[in-house]
């Protein structure tokens, strides 16, 4: 709760007069108990809970659960769903001339609809910088990863000569993702050879259409990792989240090369921030560690910190769904859009 002596329980939403703003702290969807018509079954990831109706569509929830390490954090953090979905989306738009996707409608600011695709079991990171899983596996003195060699002398968040394909395997629930080769890949036979080379394609042309995107926001697209799926007619299309920070890491274009220099942090516009917040405060996902409290302080802003993200990124003022009752807007909102398939 918040600490001002002046704020006044509404509701469960608490007004503070003195700064006239609402701290929404509770009003967050961190699980979805929805039954559709032609609801076959529920997929339930780290962030978005996915709903297959009648083996043809995928419904996608964007939950405001919020991971790190491969672990889902405790509290959810108001409005990040409708952050993740509705940036996912914008850059879906902004990316199906040069790659198809598996978008049809987004019927609620939390919500994407789309065709039902078959998964391919690889996350396909691709990384303009060595920053990161990446900079810390170099700082432990690993000269390859994936695959992939990485030359002496860099310092964290360094541009790399061209950019580089670093995979990792797609986890089952629960299951931490792990880096994998090219060539493992096709050895144990996960993505068939002509499969993953329409894969990296499309994952170079949409990480070069990013940075175009980027770079006109005054930002630089450091890394980022894009999923694919198989349509039931073969087509393979681009599916899940782009270019959102929660699968991308951005940093500040201006002055970027002065702080390099000089040796201080870039200014970031990722998740990376909550990541470093949790292994100061001594957990990285490893057994026997705990996760660090997180107050309603730390929840506020966080929250503020993805709206920001999201401002950047898409160029735009962030403007709040009502978030009084998240589930039955969404459940209304979805149940019309359903009619009209």
């Amino acid at each position: 709760m918040s600490d001002c002596i002046l704020c006044i329980p509404q509701n469960n939403v608490f007004l503070c007069h003195t700064t006239q703003q609402l701290t929404t702290m509770n009003n967050t969807i961190t699980t979805t108990h929805f039954n559709f018509p032609n609801q076959k079954s529920v997929y339930r990831g780290k962030v978005r809970e996915v709903y297959n109706i009648n083996d043809q569509y995928l419904v996608m929830v964007a939950t405001d659960r919020l991971s790190a390490f491969d672990v889902v954090l405790p509290k959810g953090i108001p409005y990040k769903g409708q952050i993740l979905n509705q940036i996912a989306t914008k850059f879906m738009e902004l990316t199906k001339d040069i790659v198809p996707n598996w978008l049809i409608a987004t019927p609620d600011p939390n919500v994407a609809v789309g065709h039902l695709c078959e998964p391919f079991k690889v996350e396909m990171v691709i990384r303009g910088y060595l920053s990161g899983h990446a900079a810390r596996e170099y700082a432990f003195g690993k000269r390859m990863l994936c695959g992939v060699a990485f030359p002496d002398g860099l310092k964290e968040n360094d541009r790399l000569p061209n950019p580089i394909i670093t995979p990792t395997t797609k986890a089952d629930n629960g299951a931490h993702d792990e880096d994998i080769s090219r060539e493992a890949i096709l050895a144990k036979g996960i993505v068939s050879e002509a499969d993953y080379l329409i894969l990296e394609k499309y994952t170079r042309a949409l990480f070069q259409r990013g940075t175009e995107i980027a770079a006109s926001r005054g930002l630089i697209l450091v890394d980022t990792k894009y999923e694919f799926g198989k349509t039931k007619n073969g087509e393979i299309v681009l599916i899940d989240e782009i270019h959102t920070p929660d699968s991308s890491r951005y940093f500040y274009l201006e002055g970027y090369q002065q702080r390099q220099e000089r040796g201080e942090e870039q200014k970031q516009l990722s998740k990376e921030f909550v990541r470093r917040w949790l292994i100061e405060n001594g957990f990285q996902g490893k057994e026997g560690q705990q996760i660090p409290e997180m107050t309603d302080d730390y929840i506020a802003s966080v929250s503020e910190r993805y709206i920001e993200l999201y401002e950047n990124i898409i160029g735009l003022p962030f403007v709040k769904a009502d978030i009084s009752n998240i589930d039955k807007r969404i459940e209304h909102n979805v149940l019309q859009y359903l009619k009209s398939l």
